[in-house]
C-alpha cells in the first residue's frame, strides 16, 4: 500500500512538473492557478488510465503505434485535462510542442523523482 502511495505521489509530482514546464515555455498554453490542482489530477488520472488502454487497443489493432503511446496518451490526457481542469491550449503548434514537452518531463520526472527520495531517504539513515 505504501508502494503504491509512493507512485501515485511520484505520478503526480511528474505530472506537476510536466505541467509547469509548459506553461513556462510555451505562450500558447497556460494553466490557471485555481485549476492547477484540478489539472494536474486529472491529467495524471486520464494519463494512468489511458496508457494501458491505448497501449492494448494499438497492440491488436496497430501494433506500429506501440512506440508512440505515451505521446498518444499524453495528448489525450491534455486533452481532458484542458476539457474538465484549469487548463487552456491554444495553437496546432502549442498542441504538439505541449504534448511532446509534458510526455518528455514527465517521464524524466517519473525516473528522476525517486532517485531523489532515495538518496535522501539514504542519506537521513547514514545520519
Amino acid at each position: 500500500m505504501i508502494s503504491f502511495l509512493i507512485r501515485a505521489a511520484i505520478f503526480l509530482g511528474s505530472a506537476a512538473v510536466g505541467l509547469l514546464v509548459a506553461t513556462w515555455l510555451l505562450s500558447g498554453f497556460s494553466v490557471s492557478a485555481s485549476g492547477f490542482i484540478t489539472a494536474v489530477v486529472i491529467f495524471a488520472i486520464a494519463q494512468s488510465v489511458l496508457s494501458p488502454f491505448i497501449a492494448k487497443m494499438a497492440k491488436r489493432h496497430a501494433p506500429a503505434f506501440l512506440g508512440g503511446i505515451g505521446l498518444v496518451s499524453t495528448f489525450v490526457a491534455l486533452l481532458i485535462a484542458s476539457i474538465f481542469g484549469g487548463l487552456t491550449i491554444t495553437g496546432v503548434s502549442t498542441w504538439i510542442m505541449s504534448t511532446v514537452l509534458v510526455w518528455l518531463v514527465t517521464a524524466l520526472a517519473t525516473l528522476l523523482l525517486p532517485l531523489i527520495f532515495v538518496r535522501k531517504k539514504v542519506a537521513e539513515k547514514k545520519a
